[in-house]
């Protein structure tokens, strides 16, 4: 676990950067996709919410994990593809970016976490530009 400092430019600036946010977003769907048939099931996905998920929910898990498949899986085939997942992960980044706002906040962070990736690219970043 790490302590950073965040606000919602660390967050919107990985999510803007395509080609970095593009291969943490393959990375996890990998490491869900363990069978590497390149669909996300419901059972996949239901162990692994809490790494999802930055700021926990108030929905139970199966609700949560149907409210995600109710407006993630475009086909309706009850998996997700790559590109359904991309769209959470967008989601759940630009929830995240929302809800802490301009202001920076003080938040403990696990090593592969959503947030952690995108303080390791802020960091990246500025110290590209010194």
């Amino acid at each position: 676990m790490s302590v950073a400092v965040v606000n919602s430019f660390t967050i919107t600036e990985f999510v803007n950067d395509k080609a970095k946010f593009d291969g943490f977003v393959n990375e996890w769907f990998a490491r869900i996709d363990e069978n590497g048939d390149g669909k996300l099931s419901r059972d996949k996905i239901r162990g692994r919410l809490g790494m999802l998920l930055p700021f926990g929910s108030e929905l139970p898990p199966q609700q949560e994990n149907e409210e995600i498949f109710k407006r993630f899986d475009e086909d309706g085939n009850g998996a997700l593809d790559l590109k359904e997942f991309k769209a959470l992960m967008t989601e759940i980044m630009n929830a995240a970016a929302r809800s802490i706002g301009g202001s920076p906040v003080i938040v403990l962070l696990g090593k592969d976490s959503l947030l952690m990736k995108a303080v390791q690219h802020e960091l990246a970043t500025r110290s590209s530009h010194s």
